[in-house]
């Protein structure tokens, strides 16, 4: 797949709420990089990431709604703007905005860097 097709699906998948199914297209070898200083900053591995996905996962309460934008594509790499708006177990209700860039290669999404304002989460 070329990277706006990568990026196409990922959207797709992301706005379906299949985010597992997103996953699939991650490289086996793939790093996805959080903010400086905030918890789990670097994981590598897809099985790693998706653990850490389950976790976060299985920390919110209550989900009240988000958006996936359009991608946009560079190169090799696209960004695409999310948001959240979550209820935690504990930590309440956090309404988040960031992009998410990502980085493939043959195919695969071999990175993804989150950019974000670390104070909304808490820290």
């Amino acid at each position: 797949m070329t990277t706006q097709e990568v990026a196409d699906k990922l959207v797709g998948l992301c706005r379906e709420g299949k985010y597992e199914e997103a996953y699939g297209l991650y490289a086996k070898d793939a790093v996805s990089v959080e903010m400086p200083g905030v918890p789990n900053e670097k994981t590598e591995g897809l099985d790693n990431i998706l653990q850490g996905f389950a976790q976060w996962a299985s920390n919110i309460e209550e989900s009240h709604g988000g958006t996936v934008g359009d991608p946009m594509v560079v190169g090799n790499h696209f960004v695409v703007p999310m948001t959240s708006d979550v209820t935690f177990k504990q930590g309440g209700r956090i309404n988040m905005e960031e992009f998410c860039m990502y980085q493939v290669e043959n195919g695969q999404i071999t990175k993804a860097q989150f950019f974000y304002d670390p104070s909304v989460m808490g820290g």
